[in-house]
């Protein structure tokens, strides 16, 4: 999952929107987003190479995401994947500022991440580059691949399109089509992250068209203040994937 952007408590029906878009290689091979067989209570999509997510939602009321954070020359083999931080969160007894700190005890056994947690009381944000747990404070907030709000021209662009729709009535259509703008930033604006500048003009897309890379799937969740949770997600038809668009909605289950 590569672009995030969400509101948190800031909306009158809605105490948590969230529409990301997940990036990868496209011959990674993934399940769309569904129930898992052998996790009944979690929602989400699921890489079928490590076996982890990138989004996860639970019946629970349990919400987590994680992104990588760019920092190539630093990438180490054979460290504990990614995708098991979302899924580890998704247990109905675990909370978001305690998970966190918990995960700070082992975080540097992973490449460099963020991940967001949530719960109907609380959000928090941690990266092991920070190395810092912080509560999510009410707002309109964006991560991407590096900290949490860094000013990137495509988070930028994502928290303005995104608090213009739900400024309004929006349904999770709308959202997902937001997140499908492939227009790149100027060469004035971009961010040194590492990479070549050409690389750096396609990653900067909110939406990202390579011939081996891109924006595999867009998801939208909300979680409104009655606790009804409404997912739906977007599959592009990138590598041979298949489109389709996927919708479920749930009432979260008391413990």
């Amino acid at each position: 999952m590569c672009l995030i952007v969400f509101a948190w408590d800031v909306h009158p029906k809605y105490r948590l929107i969230v529409a990301a878009n997940r990036d990868e290689f496209y011959t990674r091979p993934t399940a769309p987003a569904d129930f898992w067989d052998d996790e009944p209570d979690i929602l989400g999509g699921r890489d079928l190479q490590a076996g982890g997510s990138w989004m996860t939602v639970s019946k629970h009321g349990n919400f987590a995401a994680v992104t990588n954070y760019r920092d190539l020359a630093n990438i180490r083999e054979n460290v504990r994947s990614r995708g098991e931080i979302p899924i580890h969160f998704m247990d109905q007894n675990q909370k978001p500022l305690s998970y966190v700190k918990g995960l700070h005890e082992y975080s540097t056994e992973y490449n460099g991440f963020n991940v967001l947690t949530a719960n109907p009381q609380m959000m928090t944000h941690y990266s092991n580059y920070e190395r810092k747990a912080n509560v999510i404070t009410p707002g309109i907030h964006g991560l991407s691949n590096a900290l949490l709000d860094t000013p990137w021209p495509k988070v930028e662009l994502a928290k303005a399109k995104f608090q213009e729709l739900i400024s309004n009535s929006f349904n999770h259509g709308e959202l997902i089509e937001m997140m499908s703008d492939t227009s790149t930033a100027e060469d004035s604006i971009l961010p040194d992250t590492g990479v070549s500048r050409e690389m750096e003009k396609a990653l900067s897309a909110m939406c990202i068209r390579m011939e081996n890379y891109g924006t595999c799937c867009s998801t939208v969740i909300t979680l409104d203040r009655d606790g009804l949770i409404e997912f739906s997600e977007k599959s592009y038809p990138v590598g041979g994937r298949t489109e389709k668009v996927v919708n479920y909605q749930f009432k979260i289950q008391e413990n």
